[in-house]
């Protein structure tokens, strides 16, 4: 497995049967600048969201046009996709579990909000906003929390999928902070592996991960703060 960070909370997964994009914010994403869209973009088959904020939806129409990739995300998000010409839309909710070749997905929780003000000057409601649970065939299972603060039931996320890699958000502001997700990290998950998203992009939110690592010393967590377009391998 390969898993690139993008900048802000897009990812970039590469498994033996999917190529994956988690958030995938491109445009006007300010951590994402000097790096190639298309190569971030390169073979997809699926696209997944979080949550229907545009930091999140990013480049979907487009790209999902352009590749032809299978888009997953809440229900009203994806309908309101589909409404706007994504021709390939897949659509679950919290607690459901969608299968696709190698892998599922698991919509879990996550504490935060998911209304979006588009182009036409309206505010649309997209849904509940979602962490994401994938399960690979024969690889590590990754966690990509959302956008969230800390919750008691991530200890019941982790009880039911053990997840070994987490995509933790750590930037403050709109998500909990470094060191209330390394918290999160330590009394609710056991994570093999652990890499911190949602910073260094936008001037309000932190711009390092430098709280979340120091309060995840001491753990058996390994944190990788790869720089923007590096990929890890696992």
């Amino acid at each position: 497995m390969k898993i690139t960070w993008l900048g802000h909370s897009a990812f970039r997964i590469e498994t033996a049967k999917a190529k994956i994009l988690i958030d995938p914010f491109f445009t006007g994403n300010p951590a994402f600048a000097g790096l190639d869209a298309k190569d971030a973009a390169e073979g997809i088959s699926h696209i997944l969201l979080t949550h229907g904020h545009g930091d999140h939806v990013g480049d979907t129409i487009a790209l999902a046009e352009e590749t032809g990739a299978v888009v997953l995300a809440n229900a009203d998000l994806a309908a309101w996709l589909g409404k706007k010409g994504v021709a390939k839309v897949d659509m679950g909710n919290t607690g459901g579990t969608i299968s696709f070749d190698g892998f599922t997905v698991t919509f879990t929780q996550a504490h935060h909000s998911s209304a979006q003000i588009t182009e036409d000057g309206v505010s649309h409601s997209l849904g509940n906003a979602n962490g994401l649970m994938l399960h690979f065939d024969d690889e590590p299972s990754v966690l990509h929390m959302g956008d969230t603060d800390i919750f008691t039931d991530m200890g019941l996320i982790n009880e039911l999928h053990q997840p070994d890699i987490g995509l933790v958000p750590i930037g403050d502001r709109f998500t909990m902070g470094g060191a209330v997700a390394a918290l999160a990290c330590q009394r609710f998950f056991d994570f093999k592996h652990a890499i911190p998203c949602h910073y260094g992009s936008f001037p309000i939110i932190d711009q390092t991960a430098e709280k979340f690592v120091k309060g995840m010393e001491g753990t058996r967590t390994r944190v990788e703060a790869p720089a923007t377009g590096a990929t890890l391998s696992f």
